[in-house]
C-alpha cells in the first residue's frame, strides 16, 4: 500500500491537483536483495516516462536507509524496484486528460526514459499476441498434447504408470476469498477503493495459496504487469479467486532470496528439507467486483505472483480453460526468469532501475520523492 501512496504523491507532484490521479497498472515489483537485519527503510521515486498523454510511468525503489552524510546509495542496499502506470482523468467528466511531458537532461534521465517507453512497447506488443488474440504456438501445442497423454496414461488401468504424488490437478488448489469494500480503504478524491489496498488483499491470498499447495512458507520473488480493469467502489463486494497456474524448478540462485535462518536450516540439514528440491510456484489472483443494489460483476484485473517454495512439486491441467492458464503462466514465467537473472546480474529491474549512484541525485528536473 505504501508504495502505490508514494506513487500517487509524485504523480500530484508532476501533474498538480487540478487533475485526478488513478493507478492504471503495476509494471513490476521485483525482490533484488532480502532484508536480513533490522532497519530503517528510504521509499523514494520519480516520473521516468511521460510524453504529454494522460498516462506516465513512475519508478520506486525500496532501500536501506543512507548512512549520515552518504550521498550514494549501494546497489546491494536496494531491496526491491518497482514501477506503477498512473493515469490522469478529469475531475468531472472522469475521462483522461493530457499531462505535461517529463523533460530528460543528463544521461540517467535519458536512460531511465529510454527503458519507460520499451516497456510501454513491450506491453502494446504482447496485448496484441495473447491468447485472446492467437493459438498456442508450435511447442506450447505439443506441451498441451504431451499431458494430455501423460493423463490418460495414469488412468489406464492396463498402465502401471500413475500420478506421481507430488504432482497436483490444478482444479484442486484454488482458494477464494470475498469480502465488503469498506470506505477507511477508499481514494483521496472518490469512493473508488485505493490501488494499494487491492494488491495487498490480492498478495495475501496468492501468499496463503501458495503455502496451502506446498505445505510450506513460500518466498516472494515478483509481481508480473497487472492492470486494473474496473474501479471497486465502496460498499461492493470483491470476490478473489487464487490457482497455482505453473511450476517450475528452482534455480540455485533463487535460493539467495530466502531469509537467513532458512538458508542455515538447509546448509546444516535441519528443518523439512524434503529433498534440498526448490520450486518456483506461480500463483494467478483473478479478481472481481459485483453491485450489490444491480448485481452486476466486472473484472477487476488479474495478479500474478511468483513464489520459491522449498518443495519438488509440480502442478497439471486438466481442461481446455487450465491448459491456456498454464500457457500464458508459462509464457509469464519465462520473462520472470529474465528479469530476475538480470537484477542479480547487475542489469537492472525492468525499468523501475536498481538503486545505482544515480537514484542518489537530484537536481529538480526529475522530481525525486523520499520518504
Amino acid at each position: 500500500m505504501d508504495l502505490d501512496a508514494l506513487s500517487g504523491v509524485i504523480a500530484y507532484k508532476h501533474t498538480g491537483e487540478s487533475v485526478t490521479t488513478v493507478t492504471a497498472a503495476v509494471d513490476r515489483i521485483t525482490i533484488n536483495h532480502p532484508l536480513k537485519e533490522l532497519c530503517d527503510l528510504e521509499l523514494s521515486g520519480q516520473v521516468t516516462f511521460a510524453t504529454g498523454r494522460s498516462s506516465m510511468e513512475i519508478s520506486i525503489q525500496v532501500a536501506k536507509a543512507r548512512e549520515e552524510g552518504a550521498s550514494v546509495q549501494k546497489k546491494e542496499d536496494v531491496l526491491m524496484t518497482c514501477a506503477f502506470t498512473m493515469v490522469s482523468l478529469d475531475p468531472n467528466t472522469k475521462k483522461p486528460v493530457a499531462i505535461c511531458p517529463v523533460k530528460v537532461e543528463t544521461e540517467e534521465e535519458k536512460n531511465l526514459f529510454a527503458e519507460g517507453e520499451k516497456n510501454y512497447n513491450i506491453k502494446k506488443a504482447r496485448a496484441k499476441t495473447g491468447l485472446r488474440k492467437q493459438t498456442p504456438n508450435d511447442e506450447e501445442s505439443d506441451l498441451i498434447h504431451a499431458m494430455w497423454l501423460r493423463q490418460l496414461e495414469y488412468h489406464d488401468p492396463n498402465n502401471p504408470l500413475r500420478k506421481p504424488p507430488n504432482t497436483y490437478y490444478m482444479s484442486t488448489t484454488t482458494l477464494s476469498s470475498s469480502q465488503i469494500m469498506q470506505p477507511q480503504y477508499r481514494n483521496r478524491h472518490n469512493f473508488m477503493i485505493f490501488g494499494g489496498y487491492l494488491l495487498k488483499t490480492t498478495f495475501e491470498l496468492a501468499f496463503c495459496a501458495a503455502a496451502a499447495f506446498s505445505h510450506s512458507r513460500p518466498t516472494f520473488l515478483s509481481l508480473d504487469p497487472s492492470t486494473f480493469e474496473n474501479p471497486v467502489p465502496v460498499g461492493s463486494v470483491l470476490y478473489l479467486k487464487a490457482t497455482v497456474a505453473y511450476t517450475e524448478p528452482a534455480a540455485n540462485d533463487d535460493t539467495s532470496a530466502q531469509p537467513d535462518n532458512q538458508r542455515h536450516q538447509r546448509d546444516h540439514g535441519s528443518g523439512d528439507q524434503d529433498g534440498g528440491e526448490y520450486t518456483r510456484i506461480q500463483i494467478r489472483v483473478d479478481s472481481k467486483v459485483r453491485d450489490i443494489e444491480h448485481g452486476s460483476t466486472k473484472p477487476t484485473g488479474q495478479f500474478n505472483y511468483t513464489f520459491l517454495v522449498e518443495k519438488d512439486i509440480s502442478v497439471m491441467p486438466q481442461t481446455y480453460e487450465e491448459f491456456m492458464i498454464w500457457v500464458d503462466a508459462r509464457r509469464r514465467a519465462e520473462r520472470v526468469r529474465g528479469s530476475i537473472d538480470g537484477v542479480r546480474g547487475g542489469n537492472g529491474g525492468g525499468g523501475a532501475g536498481t538503486g545505482g549512484g544515480g537514484w542518489a541525485t537530484d537536481d529538480g528536473r526529475g522530481a525525486r520523492v523520499t520518504e
